[in-house]
Parts: structure tokens; C-alpha cells; sequence
């Protein structure tokens, strides 16, 4: 099932590619203006739909024991492919095995070896899978940097609207994160609807809260850092985020 992200995951994506090993749920909902709570639910999301898939430290091996890093540029069956990078994977010395969707040049296997001798035989074992290698080069150096799409923007306000999606008609759903001095803020949403601070065509049909996800009703009292889903049914998107965020600011 697809995972659709809104502006608080690609700043929590950006930030883990960013330094995932001194990022931490609080440092991260600072940046975002959401609880802690909601960065480590929104994470476990990730995780669990497979797009945040593991948490990986970045060796200099030539630093470490003077080892060598070496990249085989080979070509595989399409067919084959898939299974000939498991094999390679499993290869002693090997620690990247990439697939590209080319007919040539379509597997790129990473290996660290302690002398020019040791990748000779990692090239062999790799040929004796029925790997091509194609080229290979010593790898001097790597620089990784996170994706600039997923950062901060300053067009982008996260204490607004954090997703937004049309619907057919006039309709839309929006996410918004509740401020601390919103109007709605302490009413439940039938007081909201009565005094005028939520129309009557917008229904909020999730609220996230720390690390649960609320079925809302109407007795269900609005907080601040909840992250509100509203579906308004004549599209006034901005009518709608006013009731959630701070007066001042609206």
C-alpha cells in the first residue's frame, strides 16, 4: 500500500539523510514545530511502509586498516538480475550491490579489500556467479548530502498547511498543524461549528496527536501540535486553516 508524504516526513527524510546517527526525534520536531511524539510516530510510519529502510554508518576503510574500496561496473542478464546481486551481496568483502534498469552495465557491486590481491579474488568470485565486470576503479573518496527537495523552504510554512490534496468538484482534504493560539484550540468541534470558528462544510476526519492517530467526534477537544485532517467540501482552504492557526498569523 502506497504512503503518501506530506511536508513533516520529507523534513523528517531530509533531516535522517542529513546526520541520521545525531538526529533525534526532539531535534527534529524543533525544526518542524510538531511534539516529539509525532516525529517518532511519523518514523515508525516510515519505517514500517518500507521507505525508511535502514540506518547506515559511512566508513573511510582506507582510515581504518589502510583497506581499499573498489567498484565492479558488470553487466547480468535482466532476467538474472535480481538474483545475480543477492549472490554478489553475499560475496566475503562486499558491502554495496547496486541494480540499474540499463540492458549494460546494470549491476554495481562495492567491495573493500585489504591489498589489490584480496579484490582480484572478490573480481573472481563475482565472474564465477556469471557476473561480467565490465570496469572496475578504486574508489578515492564518496560525498553523500540529503535531499535539497525534502528541506527547509522558506515558501513552505509548516505551521500552516502541511499537505494538500483537490479533490473532484470543489473539494479538498488538508493537513494542518494546530498553533497554540489557535481559535479553535480548547473547543471541541461542535463548539467550534456553533461559534462560527469551523464552517459547517469542513469535517476534520484525522487528528494525529504525539504518537496516536484520533478518530475525531464531536466532543473531541481540539490541542495544540495536533496535526488535523480536514476534508471541506467547498474548497475555502483558507478559511479553513484560520481556524487552526493563531489569529496574528492567519
Amino acid at each position: 500500500m502506497s504512503y503518501r508524504l506530506d511536508e513533516i516526513d520529507r523534513r523528517i527524510i531530509y533531516e535522517l539523510m542529513h546526520d541520521a546517527r545525531n538526529t533525534s526525534a526532539p531535534t527534529i520536531a524543533e525544526y518542524v514545530n510538531v511534539s516529539p511524539g509525532t516525529i517518532r510516530n511519523r518514523i515508525k510510519q516510515l519505517e514500517e511502509h518500507d521507505i525508511v529502510r535502514s540506518y547506515t554508518a559511512e566508513i573511510d576503510f582506507e582510515r581504518a586498516e589502510g583497506h581499499l574500496t573498489n567498484l565492479y561496473v558488470c553487466n547480468a542478464p535482466v532476467s538474472e538480475r535480481n538474483a545475480l546481486a543477492q549472490e554478489a551481496s553475499a560475496v566475503p568483502g562486499v558491502i554495496n550491490v547496486r541494480q540499474l534498469m540499463t540492458g549494460r552495465r546494470n549491476l554495481h557491486v562495492m567491495a573493500v579489500g585489504e591489498d589489490t590481491e584480496h579484490l582480484r579474488r572478490i573480481a573472481r568470485a563475482l565472474s564465477r556467479l556469471g557476473i561480467e565486470i565490465e570496469d572496475e576503479t578504486l574508489i578515492e573518496s564518496e560525498i553523500n548530502s540529503p535531499y535539497a527537495a525534502f528541506g527547509p523552504d522558506e515558501e513552505i510554512s509548516i505551521d500552516s498547511a502541511t499537505d494538500f490534496i483537490s479533490l473532484p468538484g470543489d473539494a479538498n482534504v488538508v493537513d494542518v498543524t494546530v498553533q497554540a493560539d489557535a481559535p479553535i484550540v480548547d473547543h471541541t468541534l461542535e463548539e467550534a461549528v456553533e461559534r462560527g470558528v469551523l464552517d459547517d462544510d469542513s469535517l476534520v476526519i484525522a487528528i494525529e496527536r504525539e504518537e496516536d492517530v484520533l478518530t475525531p467526534h464531536g466532543t473531541t477537544v481540539i490541542q495544540p501540535d495536533d496535526i488535523v485532517t480536514v476534508l471541506s467540501r467547498s474548497g475555502a482552504t483558507d478559511r479553513v486553516i484560520d481556524a487552526f492557526i493563531a489569529e496574528e498569523e492567519a
